[in-house]
């Protein structure tokens, strides 16, 4: 990513909101870098320097502000492929996955070459992918030690570390204070068993739009909103080792972030829950971008693209919906973790797990079926469990686009709706446009399916955000 200095001064003299996350100011006289929103006196120009990601400004030796925290920057949002591959990795770096497995594995995870992975990455965000994942570690275990009561030996090991006397020595070395003196200068909190973490988005945001959404599809059980706050059961495979439990996230008022609460039983997983839960509310959406394209179609510019907290659960549901209300897909989906979710001590509301891949590929398609399913969608659904569980079909956002869509259209009963709701859900996939939509055409004032298509053609890349706002318009 190229920097033009004088644009991004300009931005941190105005604390630009919609430059947040784009780039971080390093101060020379302090040593400290910052977000352009931070609220501290503005450095003169000549002291400044601009990196694109935090990593880059620790690897040159800059700390962390404690005031604007640059750990609760909100993150990225491309749709072009060399930003979306870099971007791709750095969400799973920042879910911990090179915690557990190194670059070539990452790398392939991602269907490139390691050598390209590295290139693409440090041409993006400056600096190395495991420089990346040391700096998204530490903060991690800064933001523990600041916002949580947490032991400093559980904050190491939740923050990825092998070991306290590693976490240790390298936060000591980048942040010139050891974890202890970082804890004492910290506002005083009481012990809570669950943690607490505020993640920034660029405003408008829409939360009861979102939160409407959400409701609607709601399966009891696994899903619960009330008031203006959702609730969800959640598990995490890391290492070969299933983590389970709850989130609950709410907007918080006056501020340009939602509140999300995690249970202890997720201490392990923090990373990937903090992502899933930002994929799932569009966190990284630039919507000023996204305005500028769509136009009058944009009657609220707070709309945002509904993602998920597991592709598998996605498709399975979109599947559910083919051709039914979407009250009958949630009532369908309630039968069906009923019958093959695993049961998780809540709080009474919330007391199932999504059935896995590997549970429904086990089970025998008639037995799907008598969930109340069309016996076609079971053995969808079947065939769905099966290529995932196998690890031919990922459904992970950061698989490739073209052919998982070209592997979802060849699973029997998944057609180009299904398959482009999944890619704009489970993917992320901005310029995913699921047809024929009855809606959506309805919506356009369109009588055919190529006719609405070529219509949508005028809100490319954001093809996803237009269906949402078609939707909403009726």
């Amino acid at each position: 990513m190229l920097l033009d200095a004088d644009q991004c001064y300009r931005a941190l003299r105005t604390h630009d909101a919609r430059f947040d996350g784009r780039f971080f100011v390093g101060v020379a006289t302090t040593r400290i870098y910052c977000r352009p929103v931070c609220s501290a006196r503005t450095p003169n120009r000549e002291h400044c320097h601009f990196f694109a990601s935090a990593a880059a400004a620790e690897t040159e030796g800059f700390r962390p502000c404690l005031r604007c925290r640059p750990e609760m920057a909100p993150g990225h949002a491309s749709i072009d492929a060399t930003r979306r591959l870099a971007q791709a990795a750095a969400d799973l770096i920042e879910e911990g996955h090179l915690t557990d497995t190194g670059m070539n594995e990452l790398a392939a995870k991602l269907s490139v070459t390691d050598r390209h992975l590295r290139r693409v990455f440090q041409q993006e965000f400056g600096v190395a992918p495991v420089e990346y994942a040391q700096t998204q570690r530490l903060l991690l275990g800064k933001r523990l030690l600041t916002d949580t009561r947490m032991p400093v030996i559980d904050v190491a090991m939740a923050s990825g570390f092998a070991s306290l006397r590693r976490f240790n020595h390298l936060f000591r070395t980048r942040y010139r204070m050891t974890p202890l003196e970082l804890r004492k200068s910290a506002p005083t909190r009481e012990a809570q068993r669950d943690f607490r973490f505020d993640l920034a988005y660029r405003p408008p945001y829409d939360w009861e739009a979102m939160l409407d959404f959400l409701s609607r599809r709601a399966i009891p059980g696994v899903e619960h909103v009330e008031g203006r706050e959702y609730r969800r059961t959640l598990r995490i495979v890391r290492g070969g080792q299933a983590h389970a439990g709850m989130i609950r996230v709410s907007p918080i008022a006056k501020r340009s972030a939602v509140r999300v609460v995690v249970s202890e039983s997720l201490a392990r997983v923090l990373p990937s829950v903090l992502g899933r839960v930002k994929h799932l509310l569009d966190l990284s959406c630039h919507p000023d971008e996204v305005l500028a394209v769509l136009g009058d179609l944009a009657k609220n510019p707070g709309l945002r693209v509904p993602g998920c907290v597991d592709g598998f659960e996605i498709a399975v549901r979109a599947i559910l919906g083919q051709q039914v209300t979407v009250v009958a897909a949630a009532r369908i989906a309630h039968r069906l973790v009923e019958r093959f979710g695993e049961v998780l001590e809540g709080d009474g509301t919330l007391n199932r797990l999504f059935p896995t891949a590997a549970t429904l590929a086990a089970a025998d398609p008639s037995d799907i079926a008598a969930c109340g399913i069309i016996g076609a969608r079971a053995r969808a659904i079947s065939s769905l469990a099966r290529e995932v569980d196998a690890g031919r079909l990922s459904l992970e956002r950061t698989a490739p686009l073209d052919a998982t869509i070209a592997a979802l259209k060849a699973v029997r009963g998944i057609g180009p709706w299904t398959a482009q709701y999944i890619a704009m859900r489970a993917l992320g996939w901005p310029d995913a446009f699921p047809h024929p939509d009855v809606a959506a055409m309805k919506a356009m004032s369109q009588k055919s399916a190529a006719a609405a298509l070529r219509h949508a053609e005028q809100w490319r890349p954001w093809r996803a955000y237009a269906l949402i706002h078609l939707w909403r318009s009726l």
